[in-house]
């Protein structure tokens, strides 16, 4: 049985390199950092003083305020990203057959913002005070409940929370709704905005982040690099319209890219560090290939998780050898977390977007940062300038905490498929 077939066609950024498309992808391709010194809270008495913002946001220029007023802040960012993703795709503020519209959107941990100042309302002002929205303002389906409600889809509604894998999962798993014929339209991608005091020094505590560039921030994210330190954190949204594909022909729909294959597995191995011989996301780059129908030959470029830390690098750098062998020396390989940081829940969708539009345009996002060669990350990085080559297959990793693996793959649309 020929199985439907699933498109992009609208996308949607906020992002701390951008929150137009042109301005996203204009700043990729220019290489330019989008990690700055935290101006959400003050951050001078951690070691860790900078992260991916995104500058200037101001949710009423999207939502109503009272609404703007009961939505966490990756509500807010995901429902502007959607609403971006939705005029992109030439789609009405309504669905046009709402039961047939789906969202399929995912976050690490929900309204991190909420809770904090719930909390600090609560010790301090005592508990009438507390915003009687606050407990629901932090469940991480909130995001997705904001985004079916604006646009009234009222088919499934889901939320996944793999960490930092979780919207390339999520999009993955908007595809084979539309295969298995349940939805038509599904908005599918992923948000996060957990910068907060308290969840940086978590991961100060946990030897995870970049501490040494405070005075130069725009260096601090340095994927591949021998002397990588750790990544970056930082906020955002990415948001892809998701159709099927004889649904976008009826209602003459631009579309971008096809999705081929995703997969998903688990390294079973432990809650913080990566499994070091990179059997899970081989497993699922292996995974995501069969489902594509792919040879290793087929990939002409691989969005890395590249998160610029000691462990993660050469662990995915040895997984994509041994599922690619002689052909990851000629595979381009970048990680776009050099310029945007990472923003764990949503920055698959984000990254997939890059690869939307590496294939759109023909061109390949940099690798910035990278100085110095690791010898135990060889391959082709694409180091600090945009490189331009046909691009018709794409693969984005994404490798989250708790050992949980996602794997994308793009293709440019042909009408024979």
């Amino acid at each position: 049985m020929t199985r439907r077939r699933a498109v992009i066609t609208g996308l949607g950024a906020i992002s701390p390199v951008g929150s137009t498309i042109d301005d996203f992808w204009n700043n990729l391709l220019a290489g330019r950092s989008g990690i700055r010194r935290i101006t959400q809270f003050d951050p001078s008495d951690l070691p860790c003083q900078i992260a991916g913002e995104i500058p200037d946001f101001n949710p009423t220029d999207y939502i109503e305020k009272k609404e703007a007023r009961r939505l966490a802040r990756s509500a807010q960012i995901a429902l502007a990203a959607a609403m971006n993703a939705v005029e992109d795709a030439d789609l009405p503020d309504t669905m046009p057959e709402p039961e047939r519209a789906a969202v399929y959107f995912g976050t690490g941990i929900g309204g991190l913002d909420v809770f904090e100042e719930s909390n600090r309302v609560l010790k301090t002002k005592g508990y009438s005070r507390v915003n009687p929205f606050s407990l629901p303002g932090t469940l991480p389906n909130m995001p997705a409940y904001a985004v079916g409600r604006q646009f009234q889809c009222l088919g499934p509604n889901f939320t996944i929370t793999t960490a930092c894998a979780t919207s390339t999962q999520a999009i993955g798993e908007a595809s084979e709704l539309i295969r298995r014929g349940a939805a038509d339209i599904v908005i599918s991608g992923g948000t996060e905005a957990m910068i907060q005091d308290f969840a940086i020094a978590g991961f100060i505590a946990m030897r995870a982040l970049a501490s040494s560039y405070n005075d130069n921030p725009e260096e601090a994210s340095r994927p591949f690099d021998l002397n990588r330190e750790g990544f970056v954190f930082s906020e955002g949204s990415g948001v892809v319209i998701v159709e099927e594909l004889e649904h976008a022909r009826k209602r003459g729909a631009y579309i971008y890219a096809e999705i081929a294959g995703h997969a998903a597995s688990s390294d079973g191995f432990h809650m913080a560090a990566p499994d070091p011989n990179g059997a899970g996301p081989a497993r699922a780059m292996r995974w995501a290939l069969e489902d594509a129908n792919f040879m290793p030959g087929d990939i002409d470029y691989i969005n890395a998780h590249g998160t610029s830390t000691p462990l993660n690098d050469p662990l995915e750098t040895r997984a994509i050898k041994s599922v690619f062998a002689d052909h990851a020396y000629d595979i381009p390989i970048s990680s776009t977390k050099s310029m945007i940081g990472h923003a764990m829940g949503a920055t698959g969708a984000l990254e997939t977007i890059a690869c939307t539009l590496a294939i759109e345009h023909g061109w390949l996002p940099p690798t910035i940062n990278y100085e110095t060669p690791d010898p135990k990350c060889d391959l082709d990085y694409v180091p600090n300038q945009a490189r331009q080559v046909e691009v018709n297959t794409t693969l984005s990793n994404s490798f989250g905490l708790g050992g949980q693996n996602a794997c994308l793959i793009l293709k440019r649309y042909k009408e024979e498929g």
